[in-house]
């Protein structure tokens, strides 16, 4: 069996100021051809992919063509959109004649020239390999299913939690592939697409609604005849024409039930519209306080609005402005991005003591810096080889460890995983056990920490990635849209 592999990976966020390139893409590695395998094997949706074939046992000749993930941030710029087309098309007439191909997609990606990335690399795929061939997409759930992806795939299965699984998620449309292409199964899609996007803070499919429909989903699944069942909740910070959520069915040939079950999905997610905005996140202030106050373990502070798996740059501040007005005495460790201070940070080396304007260069319609006087207590950064959303390493770049009382800052060129993982505070020889307080960039990554964390708290902190979607300026998003505007219906 000759199956091509790609992935081509990127969440964007519209209102983040900054831009994807390869630089970006390389901080989690862009790897071709042979390279492919040999660093994702036990990572990720190839990981996925090389596990199910094994399982298997497939005859499998894989042709790897391209890994590139380049995390979340802002458009891709046309000349690295370019780059990726080039090297997919190359790559699958390179590795023609093939009996299938296993596109690994996130599904939220804007250029600043296209604003459907997944759309247009599928349509170049499809251009390549004709009307014939499989094509089946691991999907990110957060992505914004569009007309144009739905015509060039055969089948799809995106991610059932959230926190994500992209290993597992890999494994499930590796063995839709293997199906199609053997002819035990004829995929068959409907989908829907829902006016309705809600902000992040009840995204986690463990509990609350998002639990509620995705278990729906899965309940769905075990009809007979259903492949798989997606649910998609789109990412709320992709200002796309296309913009929403959706659903997604797949079965085996047959189109009534797909289109039965696709219209069941997405008639529960509008009657339960309501519950999806509930809002959790608390002033920063106020956060803090109950931080402090906590009677014992680590508390995690979730900056909301900059988060940096959802696009922004990691440059806020609010939360360490009030760190610093409260006078925190407990140990605390929060990340920042900011180039600027890493380079300062590393001229005048460790130990000494450095008066700063800390981060708010990025994202400044949102953030300005903060005056803290702080000692550069180590130098660090670089590849930090830790498997993070399904990635076996990343790049923060240059990186200085400072010290400002009790509170432990890590500056770094780069976003990298934003603190998200204890990898970047322990190449420091720092264990965030000990601390009382650590700030996540994030409003749902929180697992890396979950043996560790007594309390998670969100804070409603402005940025590119905040929770109230009414204040930022949308221009593309199709309209009427749920909750920006009154709807009667989702039809």
């Amino acid at each position: 069996m000759r199956i091509a592999i790609a992935h081509i990976g990127q969440e964007t966020g519209s209102f983040t100021p900054t831009r994807t390139t390869l630089d970006t893409f390389r901080q989690f590695g862009l790897y071709e051809g042979a390279e492919v395998l040999a660093k994702m094997q036990g990572v990720g949706p190839i990981g996925g992919f090389l596990a199910a074939a094994a399982e298997e046992g497939v005859d499998l000749t894989p042709l790897p063509i391209i890994q590139a993930w380049g995390g979340a941030n802002g458009p891709l710029t046309a000349e690295t959109l370019a780059f990726l087309e080039a090297r997919l098309v190359a790559g699958l007439q390179q590795a023609a004649p093939v009996d299938g191909f296993f596109f690994s997609l996130h599904g939220a990606a804007a250029a600043e020239n296209e604003p459907d990335v997944e759309g247009h690399l599928l349509a170049a795929a499809r251009q390549v390999l004709g009307p014939g061939t499989p094509i089946v997409a691991p999907l990110d759930h957060h992505a914004n299913v569009t007309a144009r992806m739905m015509a060039h795939l055969t089948g799809l299965v995106a991610h059932r939690t959230q926190p994500h699984l992209p290993f597992e998620t890999g494994k499930l449309a590796a063995h839709l592939l293997f199906a199609t292409v053997r002819g035990a199964v004829q995929p068959t899609m409907a989908w829907r697409k829902i006016p309705i996007i809600t902000h992040q803070e009840q995204f986690l499919t463990s509990h609350g609604p998002m639990k509620a429909w995705f278990d729906r989903a899965r309940a769905l699944e075990q009809q007979p005849g259903v492949l798989s069942v997606s649910p998609f909740p789109m990412q709320p910070w992709l200002d796309a024409p296309e913009g929403g959520w959706a659903v997604v069915v797949v079965t085996n040939a047959n189109p009534a039930l797909a289109e039965q079950l696709a219209e069941q999905l997405a008639q529960m997610a509008w009657d339960q519209r309501d519950s999806f905005m509930v809002y959790e996140s608390i002033p920063v202030a106020e956060a803090v306080r109950r931080a402090v106050d906590a009677p014992r373990g680590l508390v995690i502070l979730s900056d909301t609005g900059d988060s940096v798996f959802g696009g922004a740059p990691g440059d806020s501040t609010h939360i360490l402005r009030e760190l610093l007005a409260q006078g925190v005495d407990q140990p605390t460790l929060l990340p920042i991005v900011d180039a600027e201070a890493v380079a300062a940070a590393v001229r005048v080396g460790a130990g000494s003591q450095l008066p700063l304007e800390l981060g708010g260069k990025l994202a400044t319609n949102f953030h300005r810096p903060v005056a803290v006087t702080a000692t550069v207590a180590a130098l660090g950064g670089g590849r930090i080889h830790a498997e993070v959303v399904g990635m076996e390493s990343f790049d923060m770049g240059r990186a200085a460890l400072l010290q400002a009382g009790l509170i432990q800052i890590v500056v770094s060129e780069r976003e990298g995983v934003g603190g998200n993982h204890p990898a970047v505070y322990r190449h420091f020889g720092i264990e965030p056990a000990h601390a009382k307080i650590i700030v996540l960039k994030t409003a749902s990554n929180f697992q890396y920490y979950a043996d560790v964390t007594a309390e998670i708290i969100r804070v409603n902190t402005p940025g590119p990635t905040m929770s109230h979607l009414e204040h930022f300026p949308w221009r593309a998003l199709p309209r009427p849209i749920w909750p920006l505007d009154t709807r009667a219906d989702w039809r």
